[in-house]
């Protein structure tokens, strides 16, 4: 019995992965550097949180041609000091999205290695991808409730020593954005792909 000998990919191509993989560990590295300074900013002082507010009219686009209304729904507050509790909840708000890029971006760069080695097809792959999937789908929903309920947690400390800011502020909005669900569910889907694909590459290698 021979042993197959698997195609390996071109120069070009695997130029072009690896072109591919080292941008995908860069965004991730991006990723990352980008929790490190959300914290260093939530938990510094005079940290900036941008705040739903009930709407006002802007008065400097009244009367612009081709413009029917304008209104403002949200203001930068600059906080002196935010509680602890806000400010891991609104760090959490932008670090479980980056923690999912991150996954995605390793999933990303293991993949182009994987390409270029020409064995793509791993059964830690699909787990892999699988883990991504779900960090996709719980970063962007519990991202969003944990920045949802900072804010209201911050309107209420306000509101203690000055009840009139919930006439500005929304005691509580949240507005759940869902197409990152989206991509969490077509991850899962890629994780089936690989899955049956790792299963057919080994029953093939036992045939060979």
């Amino acid at each position: 019995m021979y042993a197959r000998q698997r195609p390996a990919v071109s120069r070009g191509d695997a130029f072009a992965l690896g072109i591919l993989a080292t941008g995908a560990i860069s965004v991730a590295i991006a990723a990352l550097v980008s929790i490190v300074r959300r914290a260093i900013a939530m938990f510094g002082s005079d940290a900036v949180v941008r705040m739903p507010v009930t709407g006002g009219e802007v008065p400097a686009l009244e009367g612009v041609s081709g413009i029917a209304a304008a209104e403002y729904t949200s203001v930068d507050v600059t906080v002196t000091t935010l509680p602890a509790g806000v400010s891991w909840m609104l760090l959490l708000e932008g670090a479980l999205p980056a923690l999912a890029t991150i996954g995605v971006c390793v999933v990303a760069w293991w993949l182009g290695i994987s390409l270029i080695r020409g064995r793509p097809f791993r059964r830690a792959m699909a787990t892999t991808i699988t883990i991504a999937a779900c960090l996709v789908i719980v970063g962007s929903v519990f991202g969003q409730l944990l920045g949802a309920f900072g804010r209201a947690e911050l309107v209420n400390s306000l509101a203690a020593t000055d009840p009139g800011v919930t006439d500005t502020f929304w005691v509580f909005l949240l507005e759940l954005d869902l197409s990152q669900i989206g991509w969490g569910f077509a991850l899962a889907l890629v994780a089936g792909a690989f899955a049956i694909g790792s299963r057919l590459q080994r029953e093939t290698d036992l045939l060979v």
